[in-house]
């Protein structure tokens, strides 16, 4: 069964999986302690082992860090050139490092890049402390963040993903987050398929080696501990579709590299999209009673798109179906009605359909009229 990855930040509508057809390719199986592979677009989950195992995250962690960081420079909270002092905390942080030091003020923009091309744990200290004033503090953001995007299998204890009691995740948490970034912060993304960067005079390349062998590939995160083993997050992006991999504990580097590059190459060989419908186009206009307008724009809430086995796009149709009768007043945004999808004639999911205009109530006789006209069926 096709089942779909809830993200709330995302907003996905689609609510029902349908069955594979019998002759799907089989999915690959990656020697690694947990996996999942999904569709960005359409969130549907291509393939997985035991999603739900909570681990240990290793550097994965940053990717909420980073997803704080973000967030706090859209509502002004940070600034990128905003010099942020490195406390003797930050700077003793053990594990990878861009190598701030307590005399030398750094940007955001510099910590960021040292957080996601470096993967320096000082960094990402140094950020949770310009955020929230100390990384004790910003781990209860994290956990907030995480509960928001509904990554119900997740507890955060620090900003780096050092090993720490009570500190794991799920590969279906880390999906989410990842597919949330993606979605949420596209003017900060490209940094994850930057090669290298240099600090301090110390020049450190990407540990995401997938970037320099599929050209597809444009992220996004590393992670290796002892007991977390050998962890990426990446994504790829082939013509109009990506696809995001979760592989959690594989034995070495070449195990991940190798697992997560078959991971992403069965997400495209095997899986397509059917586009049912964009967010700004109209599917109906059906009549309105008792409103100062006659009739409403209705829509889908947001790209209808389902993933479906290479070679049945063409046997997805869609059905509109309106809550009638509609009676104002209508906000935006008010569902109206349901787009119905079918795969072969079996459904397969559906989507809301809203208001993409607000309609006032009518005048009064309008209003009396429209009473009498319900109440004969008119």
């Amino acid at each position: 069964m096709l089942k779909l990855l809830r993200c709330t930040a995302l907003l996905v509508s689609a609510a029902l999986p349908f069955a594979a057809s019998a002759d799907l390719i089989p999915p690959p199986q990656p020697d690694a302690k947990a996996w999942l592979l999904i569709d960005h677009e359409s969130g549907a989950v291509l393939a997985q082992s035991r999603p739900d195992d909570k681990v240990e995250p290793a550097s994965l962690t940053k990717l909420m860090t980073a997803y704080l960081t973000f967030k706090s420079l859209k509502n002004g909270q940070l600034k990128p050139n905003q010099a942020v002092p490195v406390s003797v905390a930050a700077w003793k942080t053990g594990g990878s490092k861009m190598f701030i030091a307590p005399d030398k003020p750094v940007t955001v923009d510099e910590l960021i890049r040292g957080m996601i091309i470096q993967s320096g744990n000082d960094a990402c200290v140094a950020l949770a402390e310009a955020i929230a004033g100390s990384e004790a503090a910003f781990a209860q953001m994290m956990n907030a963040e995480a509960k928001r995007l509904g990554m119900s299998g997740t507890q955060f204890r620090n900003s780096t993903g050092l090993t720490e009691d009570g500190h794991y995740t799920t590969a279906r948490d880390l999906a989410i987050l990842a597919r949330a970034l993606i979605h949420d912060f596209p003017e900060y993304y490209p940094l994850y398929s930057t090669l290298d960067y240099t600090y301090n005079g110390i020049k450190q390349g990407n540990r995401n080696r997938l970037l320099t062998m599929d050209r597809s590939v444009d992220g996004m995160k590393t992670g290796h501990t002892d007991a977390a083993g050998w962890c990426l997050v990446s994504s790829a992006k082939r013509e109009d579709r990506r696809v995001v991999s979760v592989l959690l504990g594989a034995p070495n580097e070449k195990g991940r590299i190798e697992s997560s590059a078959t991971l992403l190459n069965y997400g495209f060989n095997a899986w397509e999209n059917a586009r049912l419908a964009s967010a700004e186009e109209v599917l109906a206009t059906p009549a309105v009673y008792k409103g100062a307008a006659a009739s409403v724009q209705v829509g889908a809430a947001e790209d209808a798109v389902v993933t479906v086995p290479r070679g049945q796009a063409g046997k997805v149709t869609r059905e509109i179906v309106i809550t009638t009768p509609v009676i104002a007043p209508i906000a935006v945004g008010q569902q109206l009605g349901t787009l119905k999808v079918a795969i072969d004639g079996k459904p397969a999911g559906e989507y809301p359909l809203v208001a993409k205009v607000a309609i006032d109530e009518g005048g009064f006789f309008r209003r009396i009229w429209d009473t009498i006209r319900l109440w004969l069926g008119l």
